[in-house]
């Protein structure tokens, strides 16, 4: 077949890192994410479209949210299911077949007729886009040396500050001026965007099949059940749990705290996630490259620390000038996602490849029951006044900032294990 001449004749993580192996790491690096763009989109571009689901369904906001949490905790239990098959098929072949179903799901949303058609669609691409974000991580993991992991995953994530550089305007934009699509024209933008990398990923994506060629010893139950266990392995989940609370406990009420009690005017909310996704998707790369050159663990534990101003700063603020709004929002957007990149390449280092694949999933399903364990407990804590203010949300900031400190505390257990290993 013609794309073999395009394969990667041995794996990026042995090859010498020459001109031609960078130009082939770059079209790899570049198809994961897109790949991770349109599952993180297919997320990010609900959110913004609460009331044109309201109506068009007949709906109530609990149901609505229902519908959010449903690709949550689709993908978190989806990535429980995936352990057991995750590290027994080549990673290329099942990443590919993984997205031709997301692709479908998503598509699929755009033709729901009625909200619980429309809610299975959702879980449905909730499942496969988080079982893909964690097989990405998997495959640059696998594919690139340590030492670069860093900045490789700083250029995978940078997909996420995209993603919300273009979720809510886009969503809104679609919605809006293709009228006779309405609500259904994001997901059918999401689905020929997936085409399109779909065909470029099918193209350069190597063929990775390295960890199958370890035993397995024992049961696949067994092998997911030691993986589970394993004390360091534990760790390494509080460690993702304590960070994805530290955000997600914050962000989803950031837009309604800045209109209710900053006085921020609605229309200015999509050029404060623009703003932040920009801001966030020219620092990612560098965040990566600081993590590679002078190590993951001490430039995580430095914006772990520094994070924590814009937090309490965001759930404590007072009617200020837009351009104050502006810093802080997008100091916190670079801070908060910057974690993610020295952290993941922590954790993804924790495991040898043959069981990689079980771990990440797992770490998977951990971020995502975390974010909707997060947005449950701050909906529970935070309230609305009859006057339409938000109450309590500086309690939702503390709480994050105790999350945050205590993510500088178990990284130090997690480098101990890393050594010892």
């Amino acid at each position: 077949m013609s794309y073999q001449i395009t394969q990667v004749k041995q794996p990026l993580n042995n090859a010498p890192h020459t001109a031609e192996t960078k130009k082939q790491e770059r079209f790899f690096l570049f198809s994961l994410a897109g790949i991770q763009f349109t599952h993180i989109l297919d997320f990010m571009i609900m959110m913004p479209l609460g009331p044109q689901f309201i109506t068009a369904l007949s709906i109530n906001t609990h149901q609505f949210g229902l519908l959010l949490s449903s690709y949550t905790f689709a993908a978190a239990i989806a990535g429980v299911f995936a352990t057991y098959y995750i590290d027994r098929f080549e990673r290329r072949q099942l990443l590919l077949r993984l997205y031709v179903c997301f692709i479908i799901a998503t598509i699929a949303c755009g033709f729901a007729s009625n909200y619980h058609m429309l809610f299975i669609a959702r879980a449905c691409a909730g499942a496969f886009g988080g079982i893909l974000g964690s097989l990405v991580q998997t495959i640059v993991a696998d594919s690139i040396p340590f030492e670069r992991r860093g900045k490789a995953l700083g250029t995978v994530m940078a997909a996420f500050s995209v993603s919300t550089v273009a979720g809510v305007p886009l969503s809104l934009f679609l919605a809006n001026h293709i009228s006779f699509l309405g609500w259904r024209a994001p997901f059918m933008f999401i689905g020929l965007i997936s085409i399109l990398i779909l065909l470029i990923g099918y193209r350069y994506i190597p063929k990775i099949s390295g960890h199958l060629h370890h035993i397995h010893e024992g049961s696949r139950f067994q092998q997911i059940y030691e993986v589970f266990v394993a004390h360091r392995h534990l760790r390494a989940f509080l460690f993702v749990g304590l960070i994805m609370l530290t955000g997600f406990t914050v962000i989803p009420y950031i837009a309604l705290y800045l209109t209710a009690n900053v006085g921020i005017e609605n229309s200015y909310i999509s050029l404060i996630y623009l703003c932040g996704g920009l801001a966030t998707l020219m620092s990612s790369r560098f965040i990566g490259h600081m993590a590679d050159k002078y190590g993951k663990v001490k430039v995580f534990r430095i914006l772990a620390i520094i994070s924590l101003i814009p937090i309490l700063v965001t759930t404590n603020l007072i009617p200020v000038p837009l351009w104050v709004v502006l810093v802080n929002q997008t100091a916190f957007f670079v801070l908060i996602s910057g974690r993610m990149i020295p952290a993941m390449a922590i954790v993804s280092q924790m495991v040898e490849p043959k069981i990689r694949g079980t771990f990440m999933s797992l770490i998977g399903s951990v971020q995502m029951l975390a974010s909707g364990i997060a947005s449950v407990v701050a909906g529970l804590v935070v309230t609305i006044t009859t006057n339409g203010r938000m109450e309590h949300y500086n309690l939702v900031g503390y709480g994050a900032a105790i999350c945050g400190l205590l993510t500088f505390w178990v990284v130090g257990y997690i480098h101990s294990d890393m050594k010892k290993a």
